[in-house]
């Protein structure tokens, strides 16, 4: 019995959209929420940009966007595409031959920005490019680069105005009968793009790619997308994210995921539930939780693991995850398994032991999901 099934309230419903795919990564319909970044590196330098790509992949990375401001990058992208382990979109932005040579390197979606791409008739030759190499196509609309007639008829960006670019670049594909696109409305204000979204999909049923447009650095960008793409996802709005920060894109994925897994949607790696520790604490919680979560990396199986300063919620926390730690007195905690009292333990031999039981853990969780699949 699943969870949610238990505690409904926890249930997210997710809005019905049409299913596409980018390259073998199905997007929308009952699909995965999928998680994306952004390289930062020069496309032409073609080793720095696969290996920012391994980076994100390390980290579960599902597709990964790269910028392509010339025919020189697009050049270089047929040996990237080739490298990567995952699908790559291609960013067209002004320059719609850019896209057609994309297409033709093998790039299994094209980004393209209804504010600047240009006419109807440019946008007919990247169709024709997508449909002769197999491409999905993603409808950019950004608050920051809306087309001038729609700027002049709502005299600033608004929700109307993007979400009017968004359905005018749809009418051109489906008129073209093209339907393997989704669609993004993005902008670094929160109300903005919330409202924008929300609108957007009321108004189509095409997989719904999510952002917060130049969220900001490390920590504020992070705040930011956490509440304004947080609020989307538990309204069920949204196929596929991506979290725009300046900062390394690994951390992009990392916050992407923690985004997921607060709301229920993906769940990938240790889950760490920890306390901010006070005067209480049994250990120095803040160096065990920051120890933990580089040791505990690798690990890609979901599960839980809770480490609590002291015995005021620490028993508590315990009984909900795989895994758990309590501080208690003179120098020793206890271990929790599955959510029962195991046994005492040493704070010095602490970290190792919960690595230790975490690897044990997951390997378990690995092999029932292997007899499962198999039968």
């Amino acid at each position: 019995m699943s969870l949610n099934h238990v505690r409904p309230w926890r249930n997210i419903y997710r809005r019905k959209s049409r299913q596409i795919h980018v390259g073998n990564v199905p997007v929308g319909g009952d699909a995965p929420i999928t998680v994306q970044t952004m390289t930062n590196t020069a496309t032409t330098d073609i080793k720095a940009t696969i290996e920012q790509i391994q980076r994100a992949v390390d980290v579960g990375v599902d597709i990964v966007r790269v910028s392509t401001p010339d025919a020189a990058s697009t050049a270089a992208l047929k040996e990237i595409v080739r490298e990567s382990p995952v699908p790559i979109v291609a960013d067209i932005h002004f320059h719609y031959k850019r896209a057609i040579e994309a297409a033709e390197a093998g790039a299994a979606c094209l980004r393209i920005n209804p504010g600047n791409i240009g006419d109807e008739s440019r946008v007919k030759e990247v169709i024709k490019a997508a449909k002769d190499h197999g491409c999905s196509i993603r409808i950019g609309v950004n608050a920051g680069s809306l087309e001038k007639h729609l700027l002049d008829k709502y005299a600033e960006p608004c929700p109307e105005a993007m979400v009017e670019s968004g359905l005018d670049h749809i009418k051109i594909l489906e008129d073209n009968d093209f339907h393997e696109f989704k669609i993004s409305c993005k902008a670094s204000d929160v109300f903005l793009a919330a409202a924008a979204y929300q609108a957007l999909a009321d108004a189509t049923d095409a997989p719904i790619h999510l952002g917060i447009t130049e969220a900001g650095g490390l920590m504020s960008g992070t705040i930011k997308s956490a509440i304004g793409l947080g609020n989307l996802l538990w309204m069920g709005i949204g196929d596929t994210i991506r979290v725009s920060l300046s900062a390394d894109p690994v951390e992009e994925v990392k916050v992407g995921y923690e985004i997921l897994k607060s709301l229920g949607l993906r769940h990938r790696g240790v889950n760490i539930i920890s306390c901010p520790s006070c005067a209480r604490q049994g250990f120095d919680v803040i160096k065990t939780v920051e120890t933990l979560e580089k040791r505990l990396e690798h690990i890609k199986t979901p599960m839980s693991l809770s480490i609590i300063g002291c015995v005021v919620n620490g028993p508590g926390e315990a009984l909900m995850t795989d895994v758990g730690f309590t501080g208690g007195g003179a120098g020793s905690g206890m271990v929790y398994l599955a959510g029962k009292q195991s046994h005492k333990l040493s704070n010095e031999a602490m970290v190792d032991h919960i690595v230790e039981q975490v690897e044990k853990k997951a390997a378990e969780i690995e092999a029932s999901q292997a007899v499962e699949a198999a039968e």
